[in-house]
């Protein structure tokens, strides 16, 4: 699969980070094997001889899969409801997340080469010190991050013996998950080269 970054700086040191992924040239149905119910996920992960880490990146797509379907579940509950409460709390917290990091979450390991457009008037070598800077950075701080996020996890469940959602929970839940598939960039080898 081929990406396309588009950089380009809007003030100071606060540079726009966008991705766009040409499908037409994908030929790995990876993201077609991602399981959406229960039986799924078994029936996938007890198929044939998978290395352990792909068994985990199964997991992880059934978690995401279902926790994008109760997001949406929240954002179409009726206005006034608790449950639109919620989504507006977590519309909040999103704002408050890097857009680096959303940036290099949103960079998958089926994209096999990167293709950079920023403005000519922009020197090359520029873009790609402030990509590497990003990249770098990125690599420590969600490192640091993520373990973080780790360690507050049983301490955020201990929260569901009340009678109220969990939301600090499930937030530390998305923000370990965040957090690790920003780390995924710093091992896509056509990510590094550039």
């Amino acid at each position: 699969m081929r990406a396309k970054l588009v950089v380009f700086p809007i003030r100071g040191r606060n540079w726009c980070f966008s991705r766009s992924i040409d499908h037409s040239l994908s030929s790995s149905p990876a993201s077609s094997q991602s399981p959406s119910t229960l039986k799924d996920l078994w029936t996938n992960i007890n198929v044939g001889d998978k290395p352990l880490n792909a068994k985990a990146e199964l997991f992880v797509d059934y978690i995401a899969f279902k926790m994008n379907r109760g997001w949406i579940g929240l954002e179409t509950a009726p206005d006034g409801s608790f449950k639109k409460k919620i989504h507006g709390l977590g519309l909040w917290l999103l704002s408050r997340v890097q857009p680096s990091e959303i940036f290099l979450k949103s960079i998958s390991k089926e994209i096999t080469s990167v293709e950079v457009v920023y403005p000519s008037s922009l020197n090359a070598q520029l873009v790609r010190r402030r990509l590497r800077h990003i990249a770098v950075r990125g690599a420590i701080i969600h490192r640091n991050y993520f373990y973080g996020s780790i360690s507050l996890i049983p301490l955020t469940s201990a929260f569901s013996i009340l009678p109220l959602p969990n939301v600090p929970f499930f937030w530390i839940l998305f923000r370990t998950y965040s957090h690790w598939r920003a780390l995924q960039v710093h091992t896509n080898t056509n990510f590094a080269q550039y």
